[in-house]
């Protein structure tokens, strides 16, 4: 799974790197009130407004090709028949095996396909035994050895309030998004069975246009190499809390006063 993630880089900069309109900043200078200010945090979490990357026709251009956009959007998907934003679970992850089966998901998937940009993800492993008997969570941060960004799998959904459906009114949207999930490859099935699906540069073409079938093979877990060019690191318990947030978060521990003192390996090769 994937409920925490690090992001340091600002919209307008992500969208120069990409050659996309940057629609988060406009938005902001618009009056929207996704704001980029908030997108940039190492310590990103479910129900806050994220950084996604999508390709779309510009309104009412649909004979136009698509344009790669950095839009704003809510971590955990509404669908679009949800009668309310609070009802039912929070989506912000969804399983690559059945996207085209759950019904939250399977009208997304042909063309409001997305990706969710990151410095790196974190994960949480059993430790040992509190005082209260239950087994403590040591928090891991995983990201590329070459301090690359990553670009995760994901899906959008556009949803209106019921009222505004029925009034015929067409300026109040929500646009959230998911994080997709795969089965966990190599080392990093030490810290998760699951993990978010990595996007390497040369699928996004295929995964962005949405004019153009999904194809499964994308949905497949990363292949070795992709996941042999990932550090997995140990971080303290900071991270553990939504409110802090710094890239103290993301250091390293190895038998620190932040690890207990237990001596454990900081990083897995």
């Amino acid at each position: 799974m994937c409920g925490r993630y690090a992001v340091t880089t600002d919209p307008a900069r992500l969208a120069a790197e990409i050659d996309a309109v940057d629609e988060v900043s406009d938005g902001a200078r618009n009056g929207a009130p996704a704001a980029a200010d908030g997108l940039v945090s190492y310590n990103v979490a479910p129900s806050t407004t994220v950084m996604t990357v999508v390709d779309r026709h510009d309104h009412g251009r649909p004979e136009d090709p698509a344009r790669r956009r950095v839009r704003a959007m809510r971590w955990g998907l509404v669908p679009s028949w949800s009668t309310d934003v609070a009802s039912g679970p929070l989506l912000f992850n969804a399983r690559a095996e059945t996207l085209a089966e759950k019904p939250a998901f399977r009208r997304s998937l042909p063309g409001k396909r997305a990706l969710i940009p990151m410095d790196g993800w974190y994960e949480w492993r059993p430790g040992p035994a509190g005082s209260d008997g239950k087994p403590s969570k040591i928090p891991f941060y995983m990201r590329p050895r070459d301090g690359s960004r990553l670009f995760m799998g994901a899906l959008w959904a556009a949803w209106r309030p019921p009222r505004a459906r029925a009034a015929g009114d067409d300026s109040e949207w929500l646009s959230s998004t998911t994080i997709i999930t795969t089965d966990a490859v190599g080392p990093l099935t030490q810290v998760h069975h699951r993990m978010p699906l990595i996007m390497p540069v040369e699928h996004w073409d295929r995964w962005l246009d949405p004019d153009r079938p999904v194809d499964a093979s994308l949905l497949a877990p990363p292949d070795g190499a992709l996941v042999d060019a990932i550090e997995i690191r140990e971080v303290a318990p900071l991270v553990n809390r939504v409110a802090n947030d710094g890239p103290e978060l993301i250091a390293g521990v190895c038998g620190s006063a932040a690890s207990g003192g237990r001596r454990r390996p900081a990083i897995y090769e």
